[in-house]
């Protein structure tokens, strides 16, 4: 067990003296860790929370893709079953919230060092939230726009400010009043999208053929290229969830791993499969390219006004996540600045982003090549972190992770845990090199007809480094209880 009497006031954040984690009320702390008199909950709430932020317009999109490619109704289900088995890596990125009580950026210290997780965990997480905040917004924003219009109302440059400033205060107030109030509304939202999403699916269903008109099937080269190319697109959503942690960190320190992995990874798990599904069968009857547009012919007119409302809400709910993660990775990278705070600072970034976004020429190109390059990061990261806990089997020293002092058990050399930022480096060149959007097709991706690997290349060069690197330093035997 590792020593944190050295731990004092001056070498991390000091807990506020009552911590106020109750719904309605403005959470008190941030990247602090939570002791033992102020944890609660069940493992079975993290179900609601991960069900609302992940029944979003996002995996539609990804599902309506995968028929775009080329891909069977078959081909294109197993794609989409193939990529989201991603989801159990991100419930096994949070089963350290109970052991360590503080949040994935403060936990990052053990992969990258107390002074290397300011740039390569908490910096890579805050710059990576900032640009699904952006995309999220704008998602949201769109639909907004479409329902404006459907009402009869003129979508003049003032209203379309309004409905972009409705929807990110929505989403960033709840981001400021944090954890307590996210888990009660999650329930909620949980409720509302998942009802309207079954509603949804039964109409797409009435419209939905398995052999769709004008369909030829791909075959050799082809096929492969598309197999990969939906499969990456399909992996990098649940990839984009780094930051399990974060939200089971209040639970009880003796709450089962297994029960926190689970309910996390069935919680994005099931919308993901729902969504997407939903997507693929679109597809078979409506041109997915422009779905937004394209579902209101086979939507009754009632329930297109409904599916607007879901696609914004959706995105809210989303993006509440996010913004919560990204306040704490913005703490995580040495700002001195309250949660409350960094997440309206974070909101300020994202929503010029989401601004930018609209004003793309071209927005789903742009989300496509946001999502694909994404992955060149979301998969090494996610693989460090997953090996780390497997490495030290889950026993981290909570608050000595919030100690930067000197004498830190995880400031390894000089504040850098090499094995670590190696891993990512390499992952993300892995990555790189097998990555194919309009942008950028990696020598990999084009030495094999287009077919792009990123997503499963990084995570395991990633993975294997780590590994390596750790066992012949033995630094992942520091810190541990």
């Amino acid at each position: 067990m590792s020593d944190t009497s050295h731990i004092t006031a001056g070498t991390g954040p000091v807990r506020p003296p009552e911590v106020v984690d109750t719904f309605g009320k403005v959470e008190s702390v941030g990247i602090e860790h939570i002791g033992p008199e102020d944890r609660h909950g069940r493992p079975r709430e993290l179900f609601a929370v991960w069900l609302s932020a992940n029944l979003a317009y996002f995996y539609i999109l990804v599902g309506g893709l995968l028929p775009v490619l080329g891909l069977s109704m078959a081909q294109s289900f197993a794609v989409l079953f193939v990529g989201n088995l991603l989801w159990a890596l991100v419930g096994l990125m949070a089963v350290n919230g109970p052991s360590t009580g503080v949040p994935s950026t403060i936990t990052t210290r053990a992969m990258y060092g107390v002074r290397g997780n300011r740039v390569f965990g908490a910096g890579v997480s805050w710059a990576l939230c900032i640009a699904y905040e952006g995309l999220n917004l704008a998602v949201g924003a769109l639909a907004g726009f479409a329902l404006v219009s459907f009402a009869g109302l003129e979508t003049s440059l003032l209203v379309k400010v309004l409905v972009a400033v409705l929807i990110g205060t929505v989403t960033f107030t709840m981001g400021v009043y944090g954890h307590a109030t996210i888990v009660r509304l999650s329930v909620w939202f949980s409720a509302l999208l998942g009802t309207c999403t079954l509603v949804l699916g039964y109409f797409v269903l009435q419209h939905a053929t398995l052999h769709p008109t004008g369909f030829h099937p791909l075959a050799g080269n082809e096929l492969w290229t598309s197999l990969l190319i939906g499969l990456t697109a399909v992996a990098a959503l649940p990839l984009g969830w780094p930051g399990g942690s974060d939200y089971s960190r209040y639970l009880p320190r003796t709450t089962s791993p297994r029960a926190v992995a689970g309910w996390t990874a069935l919680g994005g798990w099931v919308p993901a499969m729902l969504l997407g599904g939903i997507g693929i069968l679109a597809g078979s009857a409506i041109d997915m390219s422009d779905p937004q547009t394209n579902m209101r012919s086979i939507l009754p007119s009632w329930f297109y006004a409904v599916f607007l409302l879901v696609v914004v809400v959706g995105s809210i709910t989303n993006n509440v996540l996010t913004v919560y993660s990204s306040g704490l990775s913005l703490q995580a990278m040495g700002v001195r600045i309250s949660r409350a705070r960094s997440v309206i600072a974070d909101a300020v970034l994202g929503g010029a982003l989401g601004v930018a976004a609209l004003a793309s020429t071209s927005f789903l190109t742009s989300m496509s090549n946001v999502l694909a390059l994404s992955v060149a990061l979301l998969g090494p990261f996610a693989a460090v972190y997953g090996t780390d806990i497997l490495l030290r089997r889950n026993r981290y020293d909570g608050p000595a992770l919030q100690d930067t002092s000197p004498s830190s058990p995880y400031r390894f050399r000089n504040g850098f845990n090499w094995p670590g930022i190696i891993a990512l480096a390499t992952g993300a060149a892995a990555a790189l090199l097998c990555v194919n959007t309009t942008l950028f097709v990696g020598p990999v991706a084009s030495a094999i007809g287009g077919g792009d690997l990123s997503a499963f290349a990084g995570t395991a060069v990633a993975a294997l480094v780590y590994t390596g690197g750790s066992l012949l330093l033995g630094n992942h035997r520091k810190g541990n209880l």
